[in-house]
């Protein structure tokens, strides 16, 4: 088990961590705040789910998930249909707009990334990549996708990298 010297480190650098957020944050077009990108990376990841599923994604009260996929339906984003098994419910799916939009926010990430790590060794990279959904997974998040293996150097991925995720 790790030393408190090395837990209290871990704790400074997750605060220093805010700074990157930001940045990547700004990287998002001004009329799609983080809660908005959230909505559509899920969306991206796990393809069309209820919204109580999405509030369950994002781990956040139904009524914050409404604002954020009333904020994403009203630019076209997404559509909302009702579910067949279920019509009082509506299913949530993202419409080519939403995928375009998608798109260009993981290539603008996925740039940026690239550009600030080109110091780093893919080997690096893929660990840091293990150790974040590792620590993530430490604390139950139920969004941590399940683990693949890492794409060889230089091959394209075989999903959207994601956007901003909450």
């Amino acid at each position: 088990m790790a030393e408190q010297a090395q837990y209290e480190e871990l704790i400074r650098q997750f605060s220093a961590f805010g700074a990157v957020k930001r940045e990547l944050g700004r990287l998002l077009p001004a009329d799609c705040p983080g809660g908005s990108a959230a909505v559509l990376t899920l969306l991206g990841r796990h393809g069309d789910m209820r919204i109580s599923k999405l509030s369950e994604l994002l781990a956040v009260d139904m009524s914050v998930t409404s604002r954020h996929v009333a904020h994403v339906a009203e630019r076209g984003w997404i559509a909302r249909s009702p579910d067949p098994a279920d019509r009082r419910s509506r299913i949530l799916r993202l419409t080519p707009r939403g995928e375009e939009l998608l798109d260009e926010m993981s290539e603008r990430t996925t740039r940026m990334l690239a550009d600030r790590l080109s110091d780093w060794p893919d080997a690096d990279v893929v660990q840091l990549t293990r150790l974040m959904a590792r620590l993530r997974a430490s604390f139950d998040d139920c969004r941590v996708p399940p683990a693949r293996p890492p794409a060889p150097s230089g091959a394209a991925p075989s999903t959207r990298t994601p956007a901003i995720t909450t």
